[in-house]
């Protein structure tokens, strides 16, 4: 096993982390008290990622995107978690199961997505079915050759900046021994699409200025040109292109951790008490030493999990350990840090309770992490009959 990264690997993680420290933490202050991102500065940070070549670079050169693998996107990733997300959603990945566009969808949908011209959102989650993706109740039913989109969902990050939306509906039901279970069915749907409607969110405490919004369906109709995939196909759709979204959680969370990181070690070795740095007190370095290792372990984690998947290794118990893990990791490192600065850890004059706000959602979105210690458990006793 190869536990270094190449020079290449290296340069990606530079420049993206060079790129976050000089175009986005400029303007965190800013988005953290009005809780919006200005048109002009999303669209200069789009337009800087088309020019450093890293727009949709989670797509292949086949499309005429970078082409990163796995370990090299989730570096790309790490390095973004070190910013505000309400600035690098701007940076643009769109979602992967765009690839499973087909025929005039590809220059519809795709390919203006990665060329960074319209923008997608991504939208599975309902009031009543967050992680139970088959309790969904948003459905559609079949009229005059056509689909009737009828519900509601919740908590979709940046379907206040998208162009159009996949959805994931209930477009029938089977029944099984083990009792009745939806039929999903995936949906490209554009904003100005009647019947559709993109309404203000709730107002979280996490990541301000990266918006969760709430998407109505009222008798939307939608033709088969629109359906993704194939009709009732979505848990194949969502298997093969959304498998490995639990790692851009880790590896944003190991990201903003060695940010946080930085921030108690530099305050551990200047801040003064009882004539001498704190860093010398026990009770400091410990922590810091605790912390270090837990990034570290965190990112080992991660970069082997996005690496099984390079190797076209099963990789479903590795990428729910990784996201577990280090989203767990986030908010111990994020309390850690707090208790170094002592109260002003606490003060919005510095940024860690804002990290320590962030970090906190990491556990629940992409699969709480009650869910990822259930897939760990059960990759771990289905071999053995349990």
């Amino acid at each position: 096993m190869q536990f270094g990264l190449s020079d290449e690997q290296e340069m990606i993680a530079a420049t993206v982390r060079s790129f976050v420290e000089n175009e986005i933490y400029p303007h965190e202050e800013l988005v953290e008290r009005t809780g919006d991102v200005p048109r002009e500065i999303a669209e200069d940070i789009r337009r800087k990622t088309l020019g450093l070549g890293f727009y949709a670079c989670n797509f292949p050169e086949s499309i005429g995107c970078a082409g990163l693998n796995h370990l090299e996107f989730a570096l790309v990733e790490r390095e973004l978690g070190r910013g505000s997300m309400a600035l690098t959603h701007f940076f643009g990945r769109p979602q992967n199961i765009l690839m499973a566009c087909e025929g005039e969808q590809v220059d519809r949908y795709l390919m203006p997505a990665v060329r960074g011209e319209r923008m997608d959102a991504l939208a599975m989650t309902e009031p009543g079915a967050g992680s139970d993706v088959r309790s969904m109740t948003c459905a559609a039913r079949r009229e005059g050759g056509d689909w009737i989109v009828n519900g509601t969902k919740h908590f979709i990050s940046g379907a206040d900046h998208a162009d159009f939306v996949i959805v994931f509906v209930a477009t029938g039901e089977d029944i099984t021994p083990k009792g009745r279970k939806k039929r999903i069915t995936a949906f490209l749907v554009d904003r100005d699409t009647p019947g559709f409607a993109i309404r203000d969110g709730y107002r979280s405490v996490s990541h301000r200025g990266y918006r969760n919004m709430i998407l109505d369906f009222d008798d939307c109709r939608l033709p088969d040109a629109q359906v993704l995939g194939a009709v009732d196909g979505g848990f194949e759709v969502m298997n093969t292109w959304l498998y490995a979204t639990r790692i851009t959680v880790a590896a944003m969370s190991v990201g903003r951790a060695r940010r946080v990181f930085d921030l108690a070690l530099d305050f551990a070795a200047t801040r003064e008490q009882f004539g001498q740095k704190i860093g010398k007190f026990q009770g400091v370095s410990f922590q810091i030493a605790d912390m270090i290792t837990e990034i570290d372990a965190a990112d080992l984690l991660t970069l082997a999990a996005a690496d099984r998947l390079d190797q076209g290794l099963p990789a479903n118990r590795e990428i729910a350990s990784a996201k577990l893990y280090a989203s767990e990791m986030l908010g111990r490192v994020t309390d850690a840090a707090i208790q170094i600065h002592g109260g002003m850890g606490l003060m919005d004059d510095f940024p860690l309770e804002r990290f320590w706000r962030d970090a906190r959602v990491e556990r629940i979105w992409d699969g709480t992490s009650e869910i990822q210690r259930h897939i760990i458990s059960r990759e771990l006793l289905r071999p053995l009959g349990a």
